[in-house]
């Protein structure tokens, strides 16, 4: 169990209606294109992240994603930003193994990752833009920890808010956290309602009118009161 209230409030909420929230802030929504790499899976938590560039050449170091998994706990998701490179992974089994060690969440990577099946038999979500086998070593190292990076378009900083499921990706800046977290479970409960109706017999053209959707009054009850 989380020992953030916040993110126990996140984690009973998915994408969509995160990024309706955002939206409605005038806020990045959220994004597609990074998606599990085994089965259904979902992952909340605090942003560790990592920055990616092209090996060039130098003694080489400590291996990608390694500090940054070290320095993290059992609230985080690693987030690497690989530019949404498709031609080698940015993450493979044994960092899977040692994240999953420290207890951390999962990790969300614009890039491709490697080793899905023990990721898999881990019980470890990872989610990014596919996979392949191409080994980072020789090919890739480690520009920053703990930076803000970009992630399918959208900026990640330390200690952001990250949800990611089948739908998609949102991440929410962490100082806007507890007032998305409100609007996103209103959302949410607003949809609950209109589906129940909908599974009564209400016409699906009301139960989804527009204005009710977006939280606004609509003409009926307006007339109604």
């Amino acid at each position: 169990m989380s020992r953030s209230p916040l993110l126990e409030r996140y984690a009973a909420l998915d994408s969509a209606a995160v990024s309706d929230a955002l939206d409605q802030l005038g806020m990045p929504p959220g994004t597609g294109g990074i998606r599990p790499l085994w089965g259904p899976a979902a992952v909340v938590g605090f942003a560790v992240t990592v920055g990616l560039e092209p090996r060039t050449g130098g003694p080489a170091g400590a291996h990608i994603a390694t500090t940054a998994i070290e320095t993290a706990d059992d609230d985080s998701v690693i987030v690497v930003d690989n530019r949404g490179r498709m031609d080698v992974s940015c993450w493979g089994g044994i960092l899977s193994l040692g994240a999953t060690v420290r207890g951390v969440r999962g990790v969300v990577a614009d890039g491709v990752c490697r080793d899905v099946a023990e990721a898999r038999e881990l019980a470890f979500p990872v989610f990014s833009r596919g996979a392949a086998p191409v080994t980072a070593r020789g090919r890739l190292q480690q520009g920053s920890t703990g930076e803000p990076v970009r992630i399918a378009g959208l900026t990640v900083a330390q200690g952001d808010v990250v949800v990611a499921d089948e739908t998609g990706l949102a991440v929410v800046p962490r100082e806007r956290a507890e007032e998305v977290a409100r609007i996103a479970t209103a959302i949410a409960a607003r949809e609950r309602l209109i589906a129940d109706e909908v599974r009564a017999g209400a016409l699906l053209s009301q139960a989804m009118h527009d204005a009710r959707l977006a939280g606004e009054p609509t003409p009926e009850k307006e007339t109604a009161r």
